[in-house]
């Protein structure tokens, strides 16, 4: 039975893999994987055991208990996701990301090379990779209008939003998941993932500055402004994002779940954009007769019309694979392989750092679930806070082997083998002199 659990597990895990091959969205197989390992666990009777991570071994459970508590949470990490994506869709619905580019004022390649690379750094790290990603990649087309040039843009933001992401605990689902779980603070996550984090950062940023694609000026109009604009679109960016920002603290403080906080906050933003979004509809309607848009703005507000774009399809696929995982974890599988592994490789930074290079290639969420499920670690050990930033940073290897580089990819029709040969090698000398930083300040700490 275990073989059959297995060929499962990794016919599923092919096809998430091959999403692209197949044309099949990875929520399909996800979510099948999840239910046909969970039936088989049921049909076929096998012992379901959970961690003991103070004595370091597996004890016999119940099979509801085990789904209800992994259920329990995989909930926790979706519904802090969904009030994150909320919160960014307002603002968004408010063009409050158009405030941003106002902060472009040279038309120097290199100095807007290091303007954007700051700036995926800085918003991934409080919006997410992904959000950030698709967020200056937009601003991006109407700056940049050679192609080549952007794409060479384009790969940077890959690199420095997914480093941005890996240092903060709302920045990148893996980092999120690992701080929900207890496995990392969020002040000890900043404090020992900051520096290689900027290191990933500044030393592909710092090579590619020497390329002739980056000499040079870019001819546009950067005072260009018919974009539509809203007098409330800065105050709702900042707003939104110190809503974010707030998460963090509310838990440190209250010591309740992030998603408690994340609701909080979504509820401060949509009162605000609720209030906002009345004003402005109170104005409209004294110049016209507005009885057919009174109609439609109370059924489709910024609240309503934010929630109507969240990606749902990125949650389910979340809900499948995490719960996929825990399957194998309730089954005892990841358990005993970390021990076979840490037999085979005694030393666990080269198995954390595997992990990354992994996550280039396979999806990092299943990665960081299953290694959740194989080490038992306290609280805020080196090995977390290393695989917070292997994880992180790793898919920026190949363009499919992270959110950030996917959605880049279709919205500028970005081409596999066009990254490979041009961004992978930039993305792996960030990667390996982060992980050198990591490796010298965590030794420095343990024995100087």
């Amino acid at each position: 039975m275990e073989t059959i659990v297995i060929i499962v597990f990794v016919v599923g895990y092919l096809a998430i893999t091959l999403e692209h091959n197949l044309k099949i969205d990875k929520l399909i197989p996800a979510l099948a994987m999840m239910a046909i390992l969970w039936a088989i666990i049921a049909l076929a009777h096998l012992p379901v055991f959970e961690v003991n991570t103070e004595l370091k071994e597996l004890e016999p459970s119940h099979l509801d208990e085990m789904l209800l508590h992994h259920l329990g949470k995989t909930a926790e990490i979706l519904v802090f996701l969904l009030g994150a994506m909320t919160i960014v869709e307002i603002i968004d619905y408010f063009n409050g990301f158009a405030t941003i580019k106002g902060y472009i004022r040279t038309r120097s390649k290199v100095k807007l090379l290091w303007l954007f690379s700051i700036l995926a750094f800085i918003l991934s790290a409080i919006i997410d990779n992904l959000t950030a990603t698709i967020v200056l990649i937009t601003i991006l087309q109407k700056v940049i209008k050679d192609r080549e040039t952007r794409l060479w843009f384009a790969g940077l933001i890959i690199i420095n939003a997914n480093a941005g992401g890996a240092w903060s605990p709302i920045g990148d689902v893996t980092t999120t998941m690992l701080w929900i779980a207890n496995k990392v603070s969020a002040s000890q996550l900043v404090i020992h993932v900051l520096l290689p984090s900027i290191m990933c950062t500044v030393v592909p940023t710092l090579i590619a500055s020497r390329f002739k694609v980056f000499q040079g000026e870019i001819d546009v109009d950067l005072e260009d402004n018919t974009e539509r604009t809203s007098k409330f679109g800065p105050t709702m960016l900042y707003l939104g994002l110190g809503s974010i920002v707030f998460v963090p603290f509310f838990k440190t403080i209250t010591h309740l779940p992030p998603y408690v906080g994340m609701m909080l906050s979504l509820a401060i933003v949509a009162t605000f954009a609720e209030i906002y979004s009345n004003a402005k509809f109170s104005i409209s309607s004294l110049d016209k007769d507005t009885t057919d848009e009174s109609e439609a703005h109370s059924s489709h507000g910024p609240v309503h019309s934010s929630l109507s774009k969240i990606e749902l399809p990125s949650i389910l696929f979340f809900l499948g694979i995490l719960l996929a995982v825990a399957a194998l974890e309730s089954l005892g599988y990841l358990f005993h392989y970390a021990e076979s592994m840490n037999q085979a490789i005694p030393n666990t930074d080269y198995v954390v750092m595997l992990l990354g290079i992994g996550s280039a290639v396979i999806d990092n969420v299943p990665l960081v679930a299953a290694s959740m499920g194989m080490f038992s670690q306290p609280m805020d050990s080196p090995l977390w806070h290393f695989i917070a930033y292997s994880a992180g940073t790793g898919g920026s290897m190949l363009i499919i082997g992270s959110a950030a580089g996917v959605v880049a990819m279709g919205m500028e029709k970005i081409d596999f083998f066009w990254y490979f040969r041009k961004i992978a090698w930039l993305a792996l000398a960030g990667f390996l002199a982060g992980a050198l930083v990591f490796v010298l300040l965590r030794d420095f700490v343990l024995h100087g």
